[in-house]
């Protein structure tokens, strides 16, 4: 088995069913949590701010480990919500690295759901977060040279 095949984070597929769509297969899980009743709006659902909030939890995981340090949200692209969380479903973040400037790491992220009972799997929603590098005075700094990489 190849190593992208051993980081995929696609599920198989249950026996005598078809391939659900799965998550993007250069991206990695950086979260699995479950939609609790805590976790609902006035009408029950599961509310939009709390998946989004794990989202950015997340895609923060993976600029800091990039950056080696501090990084800040400096802005979310357009979210549209495919299908609901319903309370009870596992939800899995997957996430990679799109592009990185001087101070800025932009991370494409996917929210998924699968009902505990199920193998079926769906898409929620998806968003490209902005991180920032930054010291300790909380201003902004460069990213360190990748491994391998002159300065490195």
């Amino acid at each position: 088995m190849s190593e992208t095949e051993a980081q995929s984070p696609s599920l198989p597929a249950p026996v005598g069913r078809a391939v659900q769509p799965t998550p993007d297969r250069s991206a990695i899980p950086v979260i699995r949590t479950i939609a609790m009743p805590a976790d609902t709006n006035p009408a029950g659902d599961i509310f939009g701010g709390w998946l989004m909030s794990q989202m950015d939890l997340g895609a923060s995981t993976i600029a800091t480990r990039r950056a080696r340090g501090r990084t800040v949200t400096a802005a979310v692209e357009a979210m549209t919500f495919i299908s609901p969380v319903k309370v009870g479903d596992e939800v899995t973040i997957y996430g990679r690295i799109v592009s990185t400037g001087r101070t800025s790491i932009r991370v494409f992220v996917e929210a998924w759901r699968r009902s505990r009972e199920s193998d079926d799997v769906s898409q929620v929603t998806h968003a490209t977060f902005t991180f920032v590098a930054i010291d300790a005075e909380r201003k902004p700094r460069a990213l360190p040279p990748l491994e391998g990489e002159a300065g490195s």
